[in-house]
């Protein structure tokens, strides 16, 4: 059922009596503004076409001054006869009525060169002014035209300039160009502009040089002035416009009262309209909330807001019944919260002290408990609460239950494990053949010396002719147990475990296993590992496994080379810009064709008949496990490297 909402008698009045003063208040005021905007419309347009005959004037001059420099080049150059100078001069004339007369005046001072040769013969002196010279001088040690202040020729003010002609560092003289002020008015002011403006050039005190207008002297009312900014003269234009201060419109008055009156209608009308958007926003609002609270209680995502102090603000459904207390419980509530573990309380309050001085982590993994004890691991994302004014208010956070992920993450890990100790069981089984001759040979040792000093004994021996035999016996029973701790250490399962080891100490482990391969295929193996290199923080076992399928790869690619070229390196350095120690196996054989090398790192991909297609893809893994890489590229001298990288322990 709608509510009608009613105005008390003084509120109800109170409208019309400010419509009345705001009607009086614009009749007054409406005449006023309408002569001031026009006033300023004037004035600003006065600025503007004084501007534009400014740019005018001072492109016309521009035009001269690129013409007169070009032709001091050519004099200077010696590329114009003595003929052609003055014929130049001639065509320069007919850029503008403005120009006079240009003379070529010689470092004496001489006529050299005349637009006007009946005037000025050549060879008679130019007669020119003590401020003329000084003009010309600053020319000459400026290198640049310069202007000179007006001076009173036969019949208007005239205006020189003068632009010095040199020839590499000899100054060969000037050229001085005569500019009438009158004519520049009148070739550069259009019509229309002096229709209603008096323009004037004025000197440096404000003395007129020259001035022109068809409509008679300005009022004095809408003035402009712009300095031409020429370089040695000081000469000003000035606009005066010959308009008078408007004056008010007699039927304006009326006007405003029609006008009022259209917009008081106009206003009720637009008041209605604004009274019926706005209870239709409201119904909308009313619907927008609704939705957003059918929204917010289906997330399984739990979101929590929180204040600049740390009290909770709001809870949606699914935070309650992620950490099993209902809102009444949680909302007003202050640190520390019921659902904190106690394990990780000083996490939670430095986080939270953390937060409440402005340092927000935007994701974070936390735990958090339930009333019966159970604990689920949260990821929590939180971002500040800013209202419409752009003030903090507070922080909005969504936490994920993230338990089944962390299964997930736990059952890959023990598959991870699994995998890898099926590799490393393959592994041995595929140099099961080469295991069993490598053990062979010194059991076959060990029974002939044995053998040898049961005969020693029944010959009747000492124990000093033993000796040498039980000696050989024991060096050969040293290297079987050897290569069988090297088996035992490789396939043995154990936890995933980082440390700080040595590169060195890992390859020394199952280096028997290693040469035991090699000296089944005739190559020989050569490491290059420094003593100075550092330690890396590593799985000592993953690292292993990958180290003995790189060598075992390297070897058996090698199978078909020739003998001398049949060497497997192992090389070694310390990325320090990188904070990685780089590790190289690089073999001589015959390489990895191109089909084959984009899929090399893919699970069950193999080019040998009896391999799972397993080993290089866990290699990967394992190596990216420890935040490295590892990639192969072509070898120059044939072959192929395999290069893996390693974090430096305590990060480098």
């Amino acid at each position: 059922m709608s509510k009608r909402i009613f105005l008390p008698s003084p509120v109800r009045w109170l409208l019309p009596v400010v419509l009345v003063l705001l009607f009086v208040a614009i009749v007054f005021w409406l005449p006023w503004q309408a002569r001031q905007l026009e006033s300023t419309e004037r004035q600003e347009q006065l600025i503007a076409d004084t501007l534009w005959v400014e740019q005018s004037i001072r492109f016309q001059l521009g035009r001269h001054e690129e013409s007169l420099r070009g032709l001091a080049n050519d004099i200077a150059g010696g590329r114009l006869p003595a003929g052609e100078v003055q014929q130049r001069m001639a065509r320069i004339l007919k850029n503008g009525a403005e120009l006079k007369k240009v003379v070529l005046l010689a470092p004496d001072g001489r006529i050299v060169a005349s637009s006007d040769a009946g005037a000025a013969p050549s060879g008679a002196p130019a007669g020119l002014s003590q401020a003329a010279l000084a003009t010309q001088d600053r020319a000459r040690r400026s290198r640049s035209p310069i202007y000179a202040e007006p001076e009173a020729g036969p019949a208007q003010l005239m205006m020189d300039l003068y632009v010095p002609v040199y020839h590499g560092d000899e100054w060969q003289g000037s050229l001085v160009a005569t500019f009438q002020l009158s004519s520049l008015l009148d070739e550069m002011v259009p019509w229309w502009f002096a229709q209603d403006n008096q323009i004037s050039l004025l000197d440096r005190d404000d003395k007129v040089l020259a001035s022109r207008s068809a409509a008679g002297q300005g009022h004095g009312v809408y003035t402009h002035k712009r300095a031409l900014d020429l370089p040695g003269a000081s000469i000003t234009l000035m606009t005066d416009s010959v308009k008078a201060e408007p004056k008010l419109l007699p039927n304006l008055l009326v006007g405003s009262v029609v006008a009022l009156s259209l917009a008081l209608l106009w206003s009720l009308f637009a008041l209605w309209s604004h009274i019926s958007r706005r209870l239709a926003a409201e119904g909308e609002l009313r619907q927008q909330m609704a939705f957003r609270t059918a929204m917010e209680n289906s997330l399984v995502t739990g979101l929590r807001a929180r204040d600049l102090e740390g009290r909770i603000t709001y809870v949606n459904p699914a935070f309650c019944q992620m950490v099993g207390y209902p809102a009444q419980d949680l909302i007003g509530r202050s640190p520390p919260m019921p659902y904190w573990a106690p394990d990780v309380m000083a996490e939670y309050q430095n986080r939270l002290a953390n937060v409440l001085a402005g340092s927000i982590t935007p994701e974070f993994e936390t735990v958090f408990q339930r009333p019966d004890g159970t604990r689920i691991p949260v990821l929590v994302f939180e971002a500040p609460l800013v209202d419409q004014a752009g003030h903090h208010t507070g922080f909005m956070g969504s936490i994920l239950d993230i338990s089944d992920r962390k299964r997930m993450e736990e059952l890959n890990r023990q598959h991870q494990e699994k995998l890898q100790a099926s590799a490393r069981l393959a592994t041995m089984g595929e140099i099961a053949s080469m295991l069993a001759h490598e053990l062979n040979q010194p059991l076959a040792a060990i029974s002939s010396y044995t053998t040898g000093a049961l005969n020693v004994l029944a010959r009747g021996g000492d124990a000093a002719t033993l000796k040498p035999a039980l000696e050989q016996a024991g060096a050969q029973a040293q290297r079987a147990g050897q290569i069988i701790r090297s088996v035992h250490e490789f396939v043995k399962n154990r936890e995933t475990e980082r440390q700080d080891v040595a590169l060195l100490a890992m390859l020394d482990s199952i280096l028997a296993l290693i040469e035991m391969q090699a000296r089944q295929h005739h190559v020989s193996l050569q490491l290059d590992i420094p003593e100075s290199l550092p330690q890396v923080r590593a799985d000592r076992m993953l690292v292993e496994q990958v180290l003995l399928n790189l060598t075992r790869n390297g070897i058996e690619a090698m199978a078909d080379a020739h003998p001398l070229k049949r060497v497997l390196r192992v090389v070694a350095h310390h990325d320090a810009d990188a904070r990685m120690v780089v590790v190289q196996v690089i073999d001589n054989g015959h390489g990895i064709p191109q089909d084959v090398a984009e899929r090399l790192f893919s699970p069950f991909f193999s080019t040998k008949a009896e391999g799972m297609g397993m080993g290089l893809n866990i290699c990967r893994t394992a190596i990216e496990f420890h935040g490295g890489t590892l990639t192969h590229r072509e070898n120059p001298q044939g072959g192929t490297i395999f290069t893996f990288t390693l974090p430096v322990a305590g990060g480098g």
